[in-house]
């Protein structure tokens, strides 16, 4: 068998603090949207997992919460859900963002990297050089390879694709030799309705007050088609705030900011499915339920 035969497989996982760009960037490199995007810090909430086909190779990209120091229960679950991730992966990305100096979260971040470095290559990403001059992605490069010892350097930008197939490159290039773990055409293997309680919340997070975020959650109670229609599926979920205060801003004047949200995620729902939905949205409150080990169960973490 020649090099060129070699078929490789695995799995690979971006870490970094929150709002680093490990979602967009995971995005970028399956060619669809499996992880949810937002400017608010603390986005992700799952290990979304997005497939990357290629003739060479299946890479497995694992995306996961940002880093960060927690002040909930569910903040410490995230936390566990990203070092469990670690341990399990082929190849690790330390994304750090070029529009940010490298500070104390990142350094934080490296030194817990450096345990899994012994074992897992670890793989340096400047990510967002569209925001900056070359000059300030070349001083990032610099300024991160200080922080700890990468088995490689990469700068990169999910929006206008700059050097993500280098990137992809790299990181199938730590992969083992192996067959194809999913079948081609298959870009992730959460649930649907997970996917769908992400785009929902994605959606409710887009202009709402900073300490908002937090405090939604989302869950799909059912998805079914319609019984006297083959082209359209009913949607029922639920989005879940810790306070009355933040269900008026959820619901907003007359049901308003409601209305945009289901709007939004309807158009990205309809895109996953391949169908026509009716999405039934209700806001309830679930009193602290960040902190509840209870409530955050049943709101599945």
């Amino acid at each position: 068998m020649t090099s060129s035969d070699v078929h490789r497989s695995g799995f690979a996982c971006f870490v970094g603090r929150p709002n680093a760009g490990k979602s967009t960037l995971t995005n970028r490199l399956v060619g669809s949207k499996v992880a949810i995007t937002s400017s608010k810090p603390q986005t992700t909430r799952h290990a979304i997992r997005g497939i990357v086909h290629r003739p060479d190779a299946q890479l497995i990209i694992v995306d996961t919460p940002g880093l960060h120091r927690p002040r909930t229960l569910l903040g410490r679950r995230l936390n566990d859900l990203v070092y469990e991730t670690w341990s399990e992966v082929d190849v690790v990305g330390f994304c750090v963002p070029a529009d940010q100096k490298v500070g104390p979260g990142d350094k934080f971040i490296a030194e817990q990297l450096k345990k899994v470095a012994r074992r897992t290559p670890v793989l340096g990403i400047v990510t967002k050089t569209d925001l900056v001059p070359k000059e300030q992605v070349a001083q990032q490069l610099l300024d991160l390879q200080q922080v700890m010892d990468f088995a490689d350097l990469v700068p990169v930008s999910a929006v206008d694709s700059f050097q993500v197939d280098v990137l992809s490159d790299l990181l199938v290039q730590q992969l083992p030799e192996g067959p194809q773990l999913y079948p081609d055409g298959e870009l992730t293997d959460e649930p649907e309705t997970t996917l769908i309680a992400e785009l929902i919340r994605e959606a409710a997070l887009e202009g709402v007050r900073d300490e908002l975020p937090h405090s939604l959650a989302v869950t799909v109670e059912e998805m079914i088609p319609r019984e006297d229609r083959d082209d359209l599926i009913d949607v029922h979920a639920v989005v879940y705030v810790e306070r009355q205060s933040q269900k008026s801003i959820v619901i907003g004047k007359g049901g308003e900011r409601l209305r945009a949200v289901g709007t939004q995620a309807r158009k990205h729902i309809q895109a996953l499915l391949g169908s026509k939905i009716y999405l039934d949205l209700h806001v309830k409150v679930a009193k602290d339920w960040q902190r509840d080990p209870r409530q955050l169960r049943k709101l599945g973490f």
